[in-house]
């Protein structure tokens, strides 16, 4: 990267880049060194102090920032360690050095440089996720996007709302439906975000009998919507998961699609499947999302980029509408929020791009067909073959108990043979998860309780993308595999807790 660094012309450029580098180089050293000290302990620096009259060299204060960063001399020995970002990690921290030196331009330039990495990546992401003629909104927190196009269908519904405001909504409550399978609090914060009382919201229960049960009631929700409509409610906008936040199962989206256009309401959807839209082969459930109105995704997890903005990709014909809902902007600054994507998106490349994305479905495969061949594991997501997230359940055997029990209730179990039965998994399940994580950190699994199923083990390498991006990848997982195989009762390896 030096001898690249040496063709820029711009000085202040080739300096700012190779700051950069110096800059993470020593950190990521002072973490090698503090995790090779395994008896020392770091000074606390958390007390806060005066501001010093001299001013510090660069190499002083990064010295603190690695020492604020590394924790106190309380910290926990197993406390997850931080990533080394990499390369292509370098070029997305550079974007924020970058996008501040870039604002001292005169506007006309500004204007035209930030324009052209906005219209670059939007054309790029469109490209690559299927999105015909679409535009893009980036922003630094995951559901500010979904609180956008909600704004966006308020004034697209509602032609009053800029002259009388809240009193037309007043006459006709809008109704926003999500699954009850959502990641919590997102209902909460639309309601606080667009100033809605909780009653607009409605939650629309999963399937009960046909279909996964963390899946939407497509025929319920179409009961809800026409009770709505018969009590003078305008049903406004539906939130779809293409990858739930428990188990990464996906809606029904062509059919939600339908529902939709058939009584005018806007579709967005979400979730962690949407990254195999990249991919040569991509199930109809999800392939149906590039036909949405709206989506919001997360590059960054799933590339392991750090500091990387969320992109929301909507398509709308009225820029006047867009520009009121905040989805696009005047200023060229707003516009450098791309920079950091713009510039990975290049470093990375299409085929780097799609690689990695092919790469963490492919871990999640191999996973799931090795946990088929462990006793006593059961996979919730079996039926979801494409899916890069992958969940899966432990249980025991119990002394007494029926050789073929499948940690499900039989008819004639009391209730409180049930609940020990299910106490005993779950401790069980959690205590794999603990085991697991920490002899594997970079693993990415997860410790979840789930309503129907109790405890689980969610893997799911799309959100833990850093952990898997270089290196040694096979060894990591194979590491996982032979700890989970080790680790289960039953095996040759270690023996859970009575």
């Amino acid at each position: 990267m030096d001898a690249s660094l040496e063709k820029i012309a711009d000085p202040t450029l080739a300096e700012m880049g190779k700051n950069l580098k110096e800059a993470v180089k020593m950190l990521e050293d002072s973490q090698r060194r503090t995790e090779e000290e395994n008896g020392k302990k770091l000074i606390s620096g958390d007390i806060p102090g005066p501001l010093q009259g001299s001013g510090q060299d660069m190499v002083s204060i990064l010295q603190l920032v690695q020492n604020l960063m590394h924790g106190d001399e309380d910290e926990e020995p197993q406390s997850p360690r931080i990533q080394n970002i990499g390369e292509q990690g370098h070029m997305a921290l550079l974007g924020h050095s970058l996008g501040a030196y870039i604002s001292t331009l005169d506007k006309e330039k500004l204007r035209k440089l930030t324009t052209r990495i906005l219209s670059d990546t939007t054309l790029w992401l469109c490209r690559i996720f299927r999105y015909e003629n679409g535009c893009a909104y980036f922003h630094e927190e995951e559901r500010e996007g979904l609180a956008k196009i909600c704004r966006l269908a308020i004034h697209s519904r509602y032609e009053d709302f800029v002259v009388d405001g809240f009193n037309v909504l007043y006459n006709k409550k809008p109704v926003i439906y999500l699954s009850a399978a959502a990641r919590p609090g997102l209902g909460q914060y639309l309601c606080n975000q667009l100033g809605l009382p909780f009653p607009c919201l409605c939650r629309v229960p999963c399937n009960t009998v046909f279909g996964s049960q963390h899946q939407m009631d497509v025929a319920f929700l179409e009961k809800l919507i026409k009770d709505d409509i018969e009590r003078g409610r305008l049903p406004l906008l539906l939130v779809a998961n293409a990858g739930t936040a428990a188990v990464g199962h996906t809606d029904k989206i062509g059919r939600l699609k339908e529902l939709c256009e058939q009584y005018g309401i806007w579709l967005h959807v979400e979730g962690v499947n949407l990254a195999t839209l990249a991919l040569g082969y991509v199930s109809s459930s999800v392939l149906a999302a590039a036909k949405c109105d709206s989506m919001t995704m997360t590059p960054g997890p799933w590339l392991g980029l750090p500091a990387v903005p969320a992109v929301t990709l909507y398509k709308h014909d009225d820029p006047a509408l867009t520009l009121v809902a905040g989805l696009t902007s005047n200023k060229p600054t707003d516009k450098l929020r791309a920079l950091p994507l713009w510039l990975s998106l290049q470093y990375l490349g299409l085929d780097g791009f799609v690689e990695r994305i092919k790469h963490a479905c492919q871990l999640s495969q191999r996973l799931q067909e090795s946990l088929k061949k462990v006793n006593y594991i059961k996979i919730l997501v079996e039926d979801e073959l494409s899916s890069p997230v992958v969940v899966f359940r432990f249980f025991q055997e119990l002394p007494g108990s029926d050789p073929v029990f499948k940690a499900v209730p039989v008819p004639n179990m009391t209730p409180s043979g049930v609940g020990r039965e299910r106490h005993s998994c779950d401790a069980l399940n959690r205590w794999l998860g603990e085991q697991l994580k920490q002899l594997v950190p970079a693993s990415g699994l997860t410790v979840m309780d789930l309503e129907a199923e109790g405890t689980c083990l969610r893997f799911s390498p799309l959100m833990t993308a850093a952990g898997w991006s270089h290196c040694g990848t096979t060894t990591r997982y194979d590491c996982v595999r032979s700890r989970l195989t080790t680790r289960l009762p039953g095996s040759t390896g270690e023996q859970a807790p009575p």
